[in-house]
């Protein structure tokens, strides 16, 4: 897992971007009866992406939750551009794509080797440990942003 700028998209280039980028290994158990991973275990490797970000920006998502701040899942999207298989290392890249002091989007792009394999969204609310909506710290917030 390491900290570097995303790569060019587009005609842009996303300098202020950070990524991290989480190296897996497809196991068995998340693999359909066709062989290829199953659509269901792509935001199980987007939260580990989600959550190895902001253990790379300096604290966990354990610490915001034990110190009361959440961030609900609200929407998720994920397109699926090619599979990956069994055994295969995958890398999942995750970006801060919005923050604000209520609601955090995410960005993640998974890949083999450079090969899309899917590229997904996820938008949170920030929630206190009752689940009711309230507004991220000033410290999150600076944290957050300097991605």
């Amino acid at each position: 897992m390491q900290l570097q700028a995303p790569p060019r998209r587009g005609f842009f280039v996303y300098a202020r971007r950070m990524e991290s980028v989480t190296e897996l290994r497809v196991r068995y158990a998340e693999t359909d009866a066709m062989g290829i991973v199953h659509h269901a275990t792509y935001p199980v490797w987007m939260e580990l992406g989600r959550s190895d970000f902001l253990r790379q920006l300096g604290q966990s998502y354990a610490a915001w939750e034990a110190r009361g701040v959440r961030l609900v899942v609200n929407e998720i999207r994920v397109r699926f551009r090619n599979p990956a298989r069994y055994d295969e290392l995958v890398q999942v890249r995750t970006s801060l794509l919005e923050s604000g002091r209520r609601r955090i989007t995410f960005g993640y792009r998974i890949e083999r080797g450079g090969i899309l394999l899917a590229e997904g969204e996820s938008v949170h609310l920030v929630a206190n440990s009752d689940n009711r909506a309230r507004v991220l710290p000033e410290d999150l917030l600076a944290l957050i942003q300097r991605a």
